[in-house]
């Protein structure tokens, strides 16, 4: 259970951290050209593979004595 939240932890710290670089870039310098509906999807995809990475990664990480 624990390793299962850590991953979806993980996911959501991805998808939050690709939405926050998309809007600071439309601040800071230009339109994308995309609406937010897109720059949402791109985040769902990148939640799920770092999820996915992160649920396959740490019991390997833990076996090294990384964690």
């Amino acid at each position: 259970m624990t390793r299962t939240r850590s991953a979806l932890l993980w996911g959501l710290v991805g998808a939050l951290t690709f939405l926050v670089l998309v809007q600071g870039y439309r601040l800071l310098v230009e339109p994308l050209g995309v609406g937010l509906p897109f720059a949402g999807g791109v985040a769902v995809g990148i939640g799920v593979a770092v999820g996915g990475i992160s649920y396959v990664a740490e019991p390997r990480l833990a076996a090294k004595g990384r964690t």
